[in-house]
């Protein structure tokens, strides 16, 4: 019964493009691709893992949504989930162009998930993506889909809204909205004033080296869950981080990683800026890289963005922020983001000896461990966005995987090292 209500699905998604569960409005393309041009697999791997006894994928709820046997529903709706403002597209759309077939790609499976060799249909009959796009300059060579999910759902972030936080802080500077970061948050939050995290200047709360104790190993019962709930059930605002509030390194000193940061950093942007984060992004980030589909943000009850994560777009306006920065912040002639302000942000601060992780670190963006000037959206249970500036190379990744501590994001990153092999340097 399920696989054939699944494989039933696909007779519509072959035809046409996927509906959103529902909220999500079609994307505004300038130029529609063709049927044959997208992918879209109505199924996936580990199907039974994500489907109920009537092959459907169960809607989610504000209490299961984090719950593996949800994912697919809620990861591509979470502006229902919970309370989300808008983030407003532009009236025209900027074009992609398409590859006329895909990149014949090959990687090395990592031997953490088994070694061998495998293609693009071998990553994704392992792993479960539920869109993936490949882009260099202004053509779209991979767009692939799976779980039903489609061309207008808004996939979530997850952390990778931390980089775009961080954009938004170095639009703030420019603007004079924020003097310096340098400057303390709670120069610009009265309501941290006192706090640990009040004390902290902007800058160290970019690079994740506030010396504020967090712990964020998704167990559930760690300090990222406190934080979370916090934030989609309690108080939220300033609050949500002032019960972070014991100090155990000076500013500076050391790198942890800390969902909490960037939520500060949201605070102080809200509050600088004395206008919502969303509609600020919309002005100087989203209608710019001319999106074609409105993205939003989840709000706690405060009408605080949730800057550490809950960030929903498509999947080709995510590869139009990915774009953005592969090429150094300029859409055409058009410098939209600091040109210095993004070197900064993807310079290497903290190098994997400090991180403990296999990449670096920059103003909350990944740093990869050559130091090559490429670099990392991540978010957890598989969101990434990948970045070479010296290819013009962007490749997107929403997924479901069921753990945040999946091993499968190194098979993302090997697909990634192929990609690279493939596509020759253009600078």
């Amino acid at each position: 019964m399920l696989r054939h209500s699944i494989l039933g699905m696909g007779l519509v998604l072959a035809l046409a493009a996927c509906t959103p569960s529902g909220g999500a409005k079609a994307p505004q393309q300038a130029a529609t691709p063709s049927a044959t041009a997208i992918r879209m697999n109505p199924g996936g791997p580990n199907l039974q893992d994500y489907t109920n006894s009537l092959g459907q994928y169960p809607r989610a709820t504000p209490f299961t949504w984090w719950q593996p046997a949800y994912s697919v529903d809620a990861f591509s709706r979470m502006d229902e989930i919970f309370n989300a403002r808008t983030v407003r597209r532009p009236e025209t759309p900027r074009p992609w162009r398409r590859a006329t077939a895909e990149p014949a790609v090959q990687y090395l499976i990592p031997p953490v998930r088994g070694g061998g060799r495998a293609n693009l249909d071998g990553y994704l009959a392992r792993n479960p993506a539920t869109g993936l796009l490949v882009a260099v300059g202004d053509t779209i060579h991979v767009e692939r889909y799976q779980y039903g999910r489609g061309e207008t759902h808004r996939f979530i972030s997850f952390s990778m809204a931390k980089t775009i936080c961080a954009l938004l802080v170095g639009l703030a500077v420019q603007d004079g909205a924020i003097a310096s970061i340098e400057d303390s948050a709670e120069t610009y939050v009265p309501a941290l004033k006192g706090s640990e995290y009040g004390r902290t200047p902007i800058r160290h709360l970019l690079t994740m080296s506030s010396g504020v104790q967090f712990r964020e190993d998704y167990d559930g019962l760690d300090d990222s869950a406190k934080l979370s709930r916090a934030l989609l059930f309690g108080t939220g605002g300033a609050g949500a981080v002032r019960q972070f509030n014991t100090r155990d390194a000076a500013p500076g000193a050391r790198w942890y990683y800390a969902s909490a940061e960037s939520q500060v950093l949201g605070l102080v942007l809200t509050a600088a800026l004395k206008r919502p984060i969303a509609e600020y992004l919309s002005e100087r980030i989203w209608q710019p890289i001319g999106a074609e589909a409105d993205a939003s943000w989840v709000i706690d009850r405060t009408g605080q963005e949730n800057t550490s994560s809950n960030f929903n777009a498509v999947l080709r306006d995510y590869a139009r922020l990915g774009m953005l920065l592969a090429n150094g912040g300029k859409v055409g002639e058009r410098q939209v983001i600091p040109a210095a302000w993004l070197r900064e942000m993807t310079r290497m601060h903290f190098d994997s000896n400090h991180t403990g992780r296999w990449f670096g670190y920059g103003f909350q963006t990944w740093i990869f461990p050559e130091n090559d000037g490429s670099f990392a959206l991540l978010g957890v249970r598989g969101q990434t966005i990948f970045v070479d500036p010296s290819r013009r190379l962007v490749m997107v990744h929403t997924a479901v995987r069921p753990d945040a501590r999946d091993a499968g994001g190194a098979e993302t990153t090997a697909l990634w090292r192929g990609l690279r092999q493939y596509f020759p340097r253009r600078s």
